[in-house]
């Protein structure tokens, strides 16, 4: 912790990290993505991901936090350019990139009954962390893999894994289908929802009721709700 504090937004560190925050194409060419929080730092260090650089808000999070972390680098930081560079804005007071593992889907070893998460085109960082905290809360084992909708979808045939796809114009009530077998939930993004591909490739499509004026929710809190449904079924188990 030997660099000088960063005051000035137009820092190039922190343009690094507003650009990594919002463009996954950075994210693939640098090998880094965002975590932002106490927890979510201490989740990533636990999973034995390496935090490359963190950057901490002083009045906001102890130093002797900062350092168990045991990041590369760790730079302080005004309350001023923290709310520039946070997804969620003023709340804890830390923020990381971390670098990728590059797991690969032969990497993961399934249960018995595996619940499988395929988010398709997940843009905001926020909504990827918000996933991984559900799994935490149930103690589920999480294993992040990046790869192609064609290369999901023929490791989940070759898995024996049923499709499920949650649309809008799906016909049928989660609640009412049955979730008890080998399964994958597999979410589109707010804005554009899911792409012809895995609509077409559905073993059955979903839907959450709405009832207010907006037609679908964000992405993690639909994710919730169904992963909740279907571990409520198997008595979570």
């Amino acid at each position: 912790m030997n660099e000088q504090p960063i005051t000035s937004l137009q820092n190039q560190r922190i343009k690094e990290f507003v650009s990594l925050g919002t463009k996954s194409s950075e994210r693939r060419k640098s090998g880094l993505f965002v975590v932002e929080g106490t927890r979510e730092c201490l989740a990533a260090g636990k999973a034995g991901y390496q935090i490359d650089t963190l950057l901490w808000v002083r009045d906001m999070v102890s130093e002797e936090f900062i350092k168990s972390l045991r990041a590369v680098r760790a730079i302080e930081i005004t309350s001023q350019v923290y709310e520039k560079v946070a997804y969620r804005g003023g709340t804890e007071g830390v923020i990381a990139t971390v670098k990728h593992k590059n797991l690969k889907l032969d990497h993961i070893k399934l249960s018995d009954n595996p619940l499988i998460i395929v988010l398709e085109s997940v843009e905001k960082p926020g909504n990827l962390g918000a996933v991984l905290r559900t799994a935490d809360a149930v103690k589920a084992d999480a294993v992040i893999v990046t790869c192609t909708s064609k290369e999901a979808y023929e490791w989940l045939i070759m898995n024996k894994i049923r499709i499920f796809t949650a649309e809008l114009q799906a016909s049928e009530w989660y609640h009412l289908t049955d979730m008890t077998t080998p399964m994958a939930i597999v979410m589109g993004t707010e804005a554009e929802g899911l792409k012809e591909f895995w609509r077409e490739r559905a073993d059955q499509r979903i839907k959450i009721p709405m009832r207010g004026e907006l037609d679908s929710l964000n992405v993690s809190v639909s994710t919730a709700i169904l992963c909740y449904e279907a571990l409520r079924q198997r008595d979570f188990k």
